[in-house]
């Protein structure tokens, strides 16, 4: 392995650059060069690539986003776009590519790798959505993001005796909904995975009454929707003012949490060695505090399994 690439695809998350300096210097150390993709799959096809040193990675790791830049391309799906994006890495010269993103972003690097190229999956999103691997890279950002938030909207919910409806990311995954709602102290915590009903939100309001309490929190996966009806209905009913707060894109945003620069760095070296040892179409990911790796189609044929347990702990404790 002389030369290998590197890209960011699908949705930006906190971590990426910290990803990007521990593939490329990992790489360096051993004597492999680098290229960068701008632009994802898509700077890919149209030969955005550009040598990258250890310069190229310097005072990065503390910052959001993905210097790499990323977009998405929905035409990739498509045979002869795949070729095109294999033919442009063979015309650099480049052996192995490391794909940072998401599960559609997986699925490109497995297409390519049935075309020759030695392709390696690091778990960049901050929905936490992968089943094969405890954490995914940005998720524990996401969080603190949210929390922060859910913080400085307690303060004046309570001073207004107000409830308020905190929506966050995750249309299919309620992960960040989950673990923010019990860090931020929430009442209620709503999330895909599990059905509710409006008629217990305004139930936990009305008993919380009796106990001379006056403001509540409830935080919302997005792919629940109905936030707006929940705050009319728990208005109507309790007369309790009601807000909502969409959080929306500030969650991918802002310097990665120490948490997901360590994460960054164990994917990365291992992304790397992978490539070393002649591997391809695998990705990696932590299970029960170790790397893993596995082959990709295994790893998205998984299927979510959510934490019940940890629900049961967020409906506890509120």
């Amino acid at each position: 392995m002389k030369k290998i690439a590197i890209l960011t695809s699908g949705g930006d998350a906190p971590g990426m650059n910290a990803a990007i300096r521990a593939v490329v210097r990992t790489a360096l150390h051993n004597g492999i060069e680098v290229m960068g993709v701008e632009r994802g799959f898509y700077g890919l096809i149209n030969g955005e690539l550009k040598p990258m040193d250890r310069n190229s990675v310097s005072d990065i790791v503390h910052k959001g986003g993905t210097i790499l830049k990323t977009a998405r391309l929905e035409t990739f799906k498509d045979r002869a776009v795949q070729e095109k994006a294999a033919q442009v890495l063979r015309i650099f010269g480049i052996e192995g590519l490391v794909v940072v993103g998401g599960d559609g972003s997986f699925h490109g690097a497995a297409k390519l790798s049935e075309l020759g190229i030695n392709t390696i999956g690091i778990p960049g999103t901050i929905d936490n959505d992968l089943a094969y691997t405890d954490f995914t890279l940005g998720f524990d950002t996401a969080v603190d993001t949210v929390v922060e938030a859910i913080n400085k909207l307690k303060d004046t919910s309570a001073s207004h005796e107000r409830c308020s409806i905190v929506e966050v990311m995750g249309r299919h995954c309620g992960d960040i909904a989950l673990y923010a709602g019990i860090a931020g102290g929430a009442e209620l915590v709503v999330v895909p995975e599990k059905p509710y009903s409006v008629n217990d939100v305004v139930k936990l309001i009305l008993e919380g009454r009796s106990r001379d309490k006056h403001h509540y929190l409830i935080v919302m996966a997005e792919g629940v929707g109905g936030a707006k009806e929940m705050a009319e209905e728990i208005e109507e009913v309790t007369g309790l003012e009601t807000r909502i707060t969409v959080l929306g894109h500030i969650q991918r945003g802002g310097s990665p949490s120490s948490a997901d620069r360590i994460l960054a760095a164990k994917f990365g070296h291992r992304a790397v060695e992978l490539l070393m040892e002649g591997k391809t179409s695998r990705v990696v990911g932590i299970r029960d505090n170790h790397i893993i790796d596995m082959d990709i189609h295994e790893a998205l044929a998984m299927e979510n399994v959510f934490d019940e347990k940890l629900l049961t702990i967020a409906q506890e404790i509120s």
